[in-house]
């Protein structure tokens, strides 16, 4: 019996990982360096606003630009306070403003469980633990966990895992709705409906038979899906291409090093730079002029590039393309039909943001993307063990006073009267400053694996590394470094009654206590996670501050290069990593949920923590950030899961602890199993109701009926989805050097032979053209005044609708135009006759269907429209062919293409889908009580007199893309 009391209270003394002395040494310091952080933000932000503020400075003149923010102390805040949702959404994207709501969602969801657990099982928990623990065997902080509370008071611990699980679902349901209503709002905006992406279609894993554009042309046409495409383009293999550009890219950077270094103050060197080309180490190889060195390879890079890019119809096609439709609805509706059908081997879904794809994966096949994504996950499983090390580290720190069990001086310093408050404070900053250190590689272990691992797009690629990195986290340092600490504390028990002189019988018999020292030290390790937030806090403000940043900016632009490049590429607003952020934020909520029923400090603590991160990045998303890409907040889903996936892991810590408590044959834990259903229930439904309205643009009949229409034509100008969706090796445009404007004049002595004059345009500003100087060769080098340094308006605003798609005209509109640009590789695909005049009218009949105009219906039907090759209802056409050609007087009417109901105001009411097969054949079977005698009129054919035009037939019949004009 002396044994199994010793036992006992070798556990109750000794079981905790952190004493409250380091607990509180840990946030007293924490608080102070994050006061101190904020005033040094305050203080710096108005006199270095290319830092703290650049999207102000590139959205001069724009929409975009943010609120101005005084240079006050707390001039910053007000703005923060005053700036609402639906202007958030206008000015920074619905990507940034999707995290401010995930980020409020958490905020005030931890603010409900911080009061329901705190509120609830903290004065419960004390008035247990005053009432039956001995003050020997507990603390301030243990008094306020489950640790020592025991009965059938622990139900009421279950009850508030249910409180908390309800409270979740009701958060969760409220920021849904309104997500749908923000997506449903972004696929209405003007600049959605106008963005040609928004319209095509990709089409990925084309077989070999028809990877051709007549082939993706023909697979559409195959399909009977309800609108045709309006232009088809199959990627080509670019080879070499991407890297040339890099090296030529790479080029210019280093050119512009060395001019920057040999005109430096405004005037010429005493020795032209050299480089050694060959050798190693500084040793071997031959020196060169760098100057003469790199615009010869300049010349060379650019030329092989030319060269290729004329030759780029040869090269053999790759295994994906893209399919464009006349309007954004068509496009969404064809994609929600196509999900999951794979026709022939292939997968069809909406086309991303040309800018957000990764070109390099979009060429794998099956076999190379399984054995990348295997390899990835050996990979990911050995980053996994390897990460083990660290985390026994912080384990050990975490754990110091068990282990002074081990490490006599540990032990002694621990019970040394004069060092013992450092101990506790060295055992509470160790151990969360270690675990952030090695975190801050995590996140490009992740994204690197990722991108390798196949992901076609940056926002998949988001999507990737916030569900790998979020599990990762959870399985590393909440799982594993959990065990680790339940097997110090096991072991520490069996060494301190080997100590202690115990025999292995009585060693032997005291194991049955091991589930209540796994119970204790699992609560025990949130004095660990009491540590952890303040400096997550901490690290929140001091992002905020940017002093690293500033500093590091202040001495790149002092002592390294000066080129205008690297000026530019230093002072531009940084990019924000959406799933980085979001992966420390759901790994917040994880721990404060899993702690919430059990130590409740811990939600507290999360909560305050989530609220300075809300506050905080939402300056950053409106001042500094900026999303490069937009996707419409489509990391929305996979975070929410991932909230409801740490629901779940709560839920089965509370039926582990009641399990270990009451026993697992006891059957007691079953108590705790229903949350884990009604969640699972309640993401069924989520899917089901929300899934297809945040995927996809569902319209409506009136808005179908109001789409705006793009035509072949339209689409084939200037070869629009050739270029927007053609790798961007093939038109991206190459760097061009830069010098600083002051430096101009001295090119004439660097550079023998006649220096000319001209323009160049310059992609890296928006496009626009600066003065350039003509060196030898035809190298031209641009001029860059010192106040274009910084200066971009264009660069760095959302880039949503193209400037052709602003440009190009709806159906309606192309009626009449007969200005049409080719790509001879693209002849059969597009128009190749002039469009013809509009018909008197065709606008009341447009508006009305037929009837408005009576007499002149089908002299509008039978005009070209924009198809190019077929008039407007083309088996209507074929059907008058059939007939051998006659007048149109000589034969009645076929059947009418109009047998939808009218609606209020004479409109047709458009229906949503009809697939073009069954149209066909329905318009294309004759009447046989209209078929009468014809006499042939071989005179008829396409005038100027509507009156005495024929029909002349397509080369493809099927297409009858453009007739979403009339849309019946």
């Amino acid at each position: 019996m002396s044994a199994l009391e010793d036992a006992k209270d070798l556990i109750d003394q000794n079981s905790r990982a952190l004493a409250p002395q380091a607990v509180y040494s840990q946030i007293l310091l924490m608080s102070v360096i994050s006061v101190a952080t904020v005033l040094a933000f305050n203080l710096l932000r108005p006199k270095n606003k290319i830092i703290y503020e650049p999207k102000v400075k590139y959205h001069v003149g724009d929409s975009k630009r943010p609120p101005r923010i005084s240079d006050s102390i707390c001039g910053w805040l007000p703005p923060l306070i005053h700036t609402k949702e639906p202007e958030l959404v206008d000015k920074i994207g619905l990507d940034a403003a999707t995290f401010l709501r995930f980020g409020r969602l958490m905020r005030w969801l931890f603010t409900g469980v911080a009061g329901l657990s705190c509120g609830i099982l903290i004065p419960l928990n004390i008035i247990y633990n005053l009432r039956h623990v001995p003050t020997k065997n507990r603390d301030i902080l243990s008094m306020m966990t489950i640790r020592d509370v025991s009965g059938n008071v622990l139900f009421v611990h279950v009850a508030v895992t249910y409180l908390i699980t309800f409270l979740i679902m009701f958060c969760v349901y409220v920021h849904w709705v309104q997500m749908v209503k923000l997506r449903k709002a972004w696929f209405r905006s003007p600049e959605y409906l106008g963005a040609f992406y928004a319209r095509t279609l990709t089409i990925l894993h084309v077989p070999k038979s028809i990877q051709s554009d007549g082939g993706i042309k023909n697979l559409f046409d195959s399909l009977g899906v309800p609108y045709p495409t309006t232009s088809v383009h199959i990627g080509r293999k670019v080879g070499r291409l991407p890297e040339l550009i890099d090296y030529h890219n790479e080029t210019v950077r280093e050119l512009e090093t060395y001019l920057v270094k040999y005109l430096r103050g405004g005037k010429i060197g005493r020795k032209r730079p050299t480089v050694r080309i060959g050798g190693s180490c500084g040793c071997g190889g031959t020196k060169k002029d760098a100057i003469a060195y790199y615009t010869e390879k300049l010349k060379r890079t650019e030329a092989a590039i030319d060269d290729y890019r004329q030759h780029f119809h040869e090269h053999k096609p790759e295994n994906y393309g893209f399919a464009s439709m006349a309007a954004v609805p068509y496009a969404h509706v064809v994609a929600k039909i196509l999900a999951n059908k794979h026709p022939k081997g292939t997968n069809i879904s909406l086309a991303p943001n040309p800018k957000d794809i990764i070109w390099e994966n979009m060429n794998k096949s099956d076999a190379e993307l399984a054995r990348k994504r295997m390899m990835g996950f050996v990979w990911l499983a050995a980053v996994c063990f390897f990460n083990t090390v660290p985390l026994f580290v912080i384990s050990i720190l975490a754990n110091l006073a068990s282990l002074t069990a081990f490490v006599p001086f540990l032990d002694a310093w621990s019970q040394s009267d004069q060092w013992h408050t450092t101990f506790q404070i060295v055992s509470g900053v160790l151990p969360p400053a270690v675990s952030g250190l090695f975190g801050f590689f995590l996140p490009l272990i992740m994204r690197w694996l990722s991108r390798y691992m196949g992901a076609l797009t940056n926002s998949k690629l988001d999507r990737a590394v916030v569900a790998r990195y979020f599990t990762f986290l959870v399985i590393s340092q909440l799982v594993i470094f959990t065990l680790i600490g339940v097997i110090f504390q096991s072991v520490e028990q069996v060494v301190r009654a080997i100590g202690g002189k115990k025999s292995f019988n009585e060693i032997i018999n005291n194991l049955h206590t091991l589930p209540d020292t796994i119970n204790r030290t699992y609560i025990n390790q949130s004095s660990y996670w009491l540590t952890f937030f303040p400096l997550r806090g901490f690290l929140v403000l001091f992002d905020l501050a940017q002093i690293v940043n500033l500093l590091w900016l202040s001495f790149k632009t002092r002592v390294f290069g000066r080129t205008p490049r690297d000026i530019r590429e230093w002072t531009q607003p940084p990019e924000f990593q959406y799933a980085v952020y979001y992966s420390n934020i759901l790994f917040m909520g994880a721990v404060g949920l899993v702690f919430a029923p059990l130590a409740p400090l811990v939600a507290l603590a999360a909560a305050v923590v989530l609220w300075m991160s809300s506050v905080v990045q939402k300056y950053q998303l409106m001042f500094v950030y900026i999303s490069k890409v937009e996707s419409g907040g489509r990391l929305w889903n996979v975070v929410v899961n991932r909230l409801l996936f740490t629901v779940v892991l709560m839920q089965l810590l509370m039926t582990l602890t009641i399990g270990l408590q009451y026993g697992f044959k006891s059957f007691t834990w079953v108590a705790t199993l229903p949350p884990i259903l009604i969640i699972a229930g309640f993401k069924i439904y989520i899917n089901r109701v929300f899934h297809s309205a945040f995927r996809y643009y569902i319209p409506t009949p009136d808005e179908l009926a109001a789409a705006k229409v793009y035509s072949e034509r339209s689409d084939a100008r200037a070869n629009k989805l050739e270029k927007r969706f053609g790798h961007p090796a093939l038109h991206a445009d190459l760097f061009t050097p830069m010098l600083h404007a002051d430096m101009m004049g001295l090119l004439s002595q660097v550079y023998q032979g006649k220096i000319g004059r001209d323009q160049a345009k310059l992609g890296e500003y928006g496009g626009q053209k600066m003065e350039a100087q003509v060196v030898e060769g035809g190298i031209k080098i641009a001029a860059i005044d010192h106040r274009d340094l910084e200066y971009d308006p264009t660069l760095y605003r959302r880039n949503w609708a193209d400037d052709w798609d602003n440009q190009s005209i709806a159906s309606t509109t192309v009626f009449g135009d007969s200005s049409v640009s080719l790509h001879p590789a693209k002849s059969q695909y597009y128009a190749s006759d002039a469009a013809l005049p509009r018909v008197q009218g065709y606008d009341s009949y447009l508006a009305s269907g037929p009837g408005s105009g009576i007499g002149q219906h089908q002299d509008i039907e039978l005009s070209r429209l924009d198809s190019m090759n077929e008039p407007l209802l083309d088996p209507r056409a074929m059907y008058y062919q059939n007939q051998g050609g006659v007048s149109q007087g000589s034969i009645a009417t076929p059947p009418s293409l109009y047998q939808e109901p009218m609606v209020a105001g004479g409109s047709r009411e458009a229906p949503l889908h009809r697939p073009q097969g069954s149209y066909e054949a329905r318009m294309m079977t004759p009447n046989p009580q209209q078929q009468r005698t014809m006499t042939p009129n071989p005179q008829q054919q396409w005038g100027s007199n509507p009156q005495q035009r024929g029909t002349t037939p397509g080369p493809n019949p099927q297409n009858m893309a453009g007739r979403g004009t009339f849309r019946g």
